[in-house]
């Protein structure tokens, strides 16, 4: 099942829809968001909300949802 979501980019204000599958990680949307904007994927992470999400969580262990925004934010503890 496809779970279609909209990362933005918290520096420049743009966004950019995802089509992910269930067993598409945190990492890997960074790193996808990363190189749409042409930034290092090791200097950001995501956040949904309050919560910071990086690593190899799953979409549906990090419980992203279909219609969700996710900031691509810089990484608060460096990158």
């Amino acid at each position: 099942m496809t779970t279609r979501i909209s990362v933005k980019n918290a520096e420049t204000g743009s966004s950019v829809e995802m089509e992910l599958e269930a067993e598409n990680t945190v990492e890997e949307i960074i790193e996808s968001a990363a190189s749409y904007w042409e930034v290092s994927p090791g200097a950001y992470v995501l956040r949904r909300g309050k919560a910071v999400l990086r690593g190899q969580s799953t979409i549906v262990e990090a419980k992203i949802h279909e219609g969700d925004v996710v900031e691509l934010i810089p990484d608060p503890e460096g990158g």
